[in-house]
């Protein structure tokens, strides 16, 4: 049985998420974090990671603490989504900050698989004989920053392949493309565009459909355009003679690129499926049937469903890659 104690960690825990999700665009490449200041059941400070280079969440949160509150912080509980740092970047370590207000408790969404964090910012703050909560909407702080995680455990970016497709499974007529997308889903691929580092169509749907892979229906950077070829290289270093999806993770790794959202064609689809580097799969499929034409990709076995959502009719699935789940 849930106690009213686990009850308010998991409402004040979602507070953070909430908070966190402000700094989709600007944190990156750091992760997206937010955390709650509570006494006594009431919110007397909260922040979230607003941009590389700037204060953390923890600090944020604790600015905002009014001064007559601040003889509060003794007998507060914060809460934070993510693990606090313990290391010296471009801000202080949080988890010093954290002890130096000696509140009385700490909650923490998930631990921080980045090296120089890795539980360490939780050993400090127990150190310094404060009690610490761990794993409160672990599995939701975890899938808010998929990227950062998947980046710093796996060495490569989070992979997203997206394509539309028609109600009979083709991606296109004949070869020539169809207007599947409404002007709404339009609008949520340029958003998606925006949350992630690069994108990657194959020679072909390049040449035949010279997409501009930007986020013009949107706000914020453009991602990274590449165009996959097997007789040309995107980046430097990377040989004809080997397989290219592989190498294409490693030059981009290296690069620090976090995100790749992948929007075809077919063929380059089934190349990342094939190759095991997919980590979520997007699957609009609109009202129209072709007939004819390219069939979409095979869903693959190991995807799992994980949301289902309607749009002007259309209908966008998005699917995550079992197989790569139980590493994080």
């Amino acid at each position: 049985m849930q106690t009213a104690s686990y009850n308010t960690d998991i409402t004040f825990m979602r507070r953070c998420i909430q908070l966190a999700k402000n700094g989709m665009t600007n944190a990156r490449p750091n992760p997206m974090v937010g955390a709650v200041i509570v006494c006594d059941g009431r919110i007397i400070g909260e922040g979230y990671h607003v941009r590389c280079g700037e204060g953390h969440a923890e600090v944020n949160a604790f600015a905002s603490v009014r001064a007559e509150d601040e003889h509060l912080l003794p007998l507060s509980t914060i809460y934070v989504s993510l693990e606090p740092c313990a290391h010296h970047g471009k801000t202080p370590p949080c988890a010093d900050l954290i002890v130096s207000k000696g509140v009385r408790r700490v909650v923490v969404g998930c631990v921080d698989p980045f090296a120089k964090v890795s539980g360490r910012g939780i050993k400090r703050i127990q150190d310094a004989g404060i009690e610490v909560t761990v794993g409160v909407l672990e599995e939701e702080c975890l899938r808010l920053n998929k990227r950062f995680f998947t980046f710093n455990t796996r060495h490569r970016p989070y992979v997203i392949l997206k394509w539309a497709q028609t109600t009979d499974g083709f991606i296109d007529r004949n070869g020539q493309p169809l207007a599947i997308s409404t002007d709404l889903t339009k609008v949520l691929t340029h958003k998606l565009r925006a949350e992630n580092d690069a994108i990657l169509v194959g020679r072909v749907t390049d040449e035949r459909e010279r997409p501009q892979l930007n986020v013009r229906h949107w706000y914020g950077k453009d991602p990274m355009r590449i165009v996959l070829s097997r007789t040309l290289v995107p980046f430097e270093g990377m040989s004809t003679d080997r397989p290219m999806i592989p190498q294409l993770m490693d030059a981009l790794y290296e690069r620090g690129v976090q995100s790749l959202v992948v929007e075809g064609g077919a063929q380059t689809h089934r190349a990342f499926i094939e190759a095991g580097l997919w980590d979520e799969l997007r699957i609009e499929t609109g009202t129209m049937a072709a007939g004819c034409g390219t069939a979409a990709p095979q869903l693959p076995m190991s995807a799992r469903l994980i949301s289902c959502d309607v749009y002007d009719g259309n209908t966008i699935r998005t699917y995550q890659n079992e197989a790569q789940q139980t590493a994080l």
